[in-house]
């Protein structure tokens, strides 16, 4: 006995009891109707997994007019249920022309019954794949869903912000490829994912991938996908970052990483959206919409030959700087309240704040590593703090002292950069994770940027 709820349709009675008879050894349910103005209210009270459903209904008439219209009515109310008709063999022209309109197969009477079988048994195969994929698209949407509360719109009403937000709401509603620029720390996939929030692609997904955490050699496989086979490890196809993201939004963040030759593989498939997968030579068409970002200066690098100008001009059909919060320190305030809010709750210390006394010295310090250094200043505050006011700047300001990098004539932008990043890791004692936090990037972008700079 297999689990599978049937559902037979057919005026003639001897068709319905044959049927009944036969297929009751089979499965769980099975339910036979002559009526087929019942259908509705059948729908309605159970969930089928198959419905068998006549062609015609009044004696005399052959043109599957009945059919087609209770085959429509029947996808109107469960569209991932599965409908095989029943006709006679003159009609087999109807049953192809109606499985065009969303019917999956049809058999012929008189039939055979392990040929009944089959098709029913292929049948329930592909009902169940269309409630697991039906269950995987629900399960992205709530994953989207609670991703998203982690990457709320921008809390601040300074000029900067509000200027960020106008930019947001003129080019959120075209296919405009954006790039988005600014310090590490400032928020900019906060901007990337609110393009695609109010965006015609909202519905779908949204991919990002951070191009700084990808080896060269990984490249490939990760954002064109790879099929089973292609190298050692390859023990399945794999899609590419490239075609999940199609139909929605694709976020490059650390654009400005990539080394030459993978912006030219990156520029071929931006002008020619087509893919092929690693192990492959099959070209796969892709459509999605390009967000970039980077806090590194692409014009300078590509006077010094480190970044294609014609790839630049291919992503930034709209730029957007972001700026650092040493620009929008009126928003401090509004800033230190949603984050408390956020972390009370996560902590359950509801209720506590920051004693305002205490604002003018945080105005005062620097941020290098912009919003998220003061996000993780108050979460660290949230948890150390005693009572229900925090009131020692301590808690919220990295103690090391704060110096600034001397700015000489003549420096380059790596040779400042180098210098920075020197002191950083100074000013913490060589702590790799404490200087990646206080800058605003992730342990792997740090140990990149050592690397370059011989550190």
């Amino acid at each position: 006995m297999r689990e599978g709820n049937i559902l037979i349709i057919d005026d003639d009675r001897d068709v319905l009891e044959t049927a009944r008879m036969f297929l009751k050894q089979e499965f769980s349910t099975v339910q036979i109707e002559e009526q087929p103005e019942r259908i509705p209210q059948l729908l309605q009270e159970r969930d089928y997994d198959v419905v068998l459903l006549d062609m015609n209904f009044n004696k005399g008439i052959n043109d599957g007019a009945e059919g087609f219209f209770w085959l429509e009515k029947i996808l109107s109310i469960d569209p991932n249920v599965v409908v095989i008709l029943i006709t006679a063999y003159g009609e087999v022209d109807l049953a192809v022309k109606a499985m065009k309109s969303g019917a999956t197969d049809f058999v012929l009477k008189p039939w055979k019954n392990q040929k009944l079988l089959g098709t029913i048994l292929s049948a329930l195969e592909l009902r169940k794949s269309r409630k697991e994929l039906e269950r995987v698209k629900s399960t992205q949407e709530e994953l989207s869903k609670d991703i998203d509360t982690a990457f709320t719109d921008f809390v601040g009403e300074s000029p900067a912000v509000e200027r960020v937000r106008e930019l947001i709401e003129r080019v959120a509603g075209t296919d405009a490829d954006v790039l988005i620029l600014g310090e590490n720390g400032t928020g900019k996939e906060l901007v990337a994912r609110a393009i695609h929030r109010q965006s015609l692609r909202a519905d779908k997904v949204f991919i990002s991938v951070d191009l700084g955490g990808i080896t060269e050699t990984l490249f490939e496989s990760e954002l064109f996908g790879h099929v089973k086979g292609a190298f050692t490890d390859a023990k399945q196809d794999k899609p590419g970052r490239f075609e999940i993201a199609s139909g929605g939004t694709l976020f490059l963040d650390e654009i400005g990483n990539l080394s030459l030759p993978l912006q030219s593989k990156l520029l071929t498939v931006l002008q020619q959206r087509k893919i092929q997968r690693v192990g492959s030579n099959k070209e796969i068409a892709v459509d999605f919409r390009l967000i970039c970002a980077t806090n590194m200066p692409l014009y300078d690098m590509i006077y010094e030959k480190k970044f294609r100008q014609d790839l630049l001009y291919r992503i930034n059909t709209v730029e957007i700087r972001v700026p650092p919060l040493r620009e929008r320190l009126e928003d401090l305030p509004l800033l230190v309240d949603h984050f408390l809010q956020q972390y009370g709750r996560k902590y359950k210390r509801n209720g506590i704040r920051v004693d305002k006394t205490i604002f003018t010295k945080l105005k005062k310090y620097h941020w290098p590593g912009n919003i998220r250094e003061l996000q993780h200043a108050i979460e660290r505050a949230v948890i150390l703090s005693d009572g229900k006011v925090i009131n020692s700047p301590d808690l919220l300001i990295n103690s090391a002292p704060e110096r600034s990098v001397t700015t000489e004539k003549g420096l380059t932008m790596d040779e400042m950069e180098k210098r920075f990043i020197m002191q950083s890791l100074d000013d913490n004692e060589g702590n790799v994770t404490k200087t990646a936090q206080i800058l605003g990037m992730t342990r792997t972008a740090l140990y990149r940027r050592m690397k370059k700079y011989s550190i």
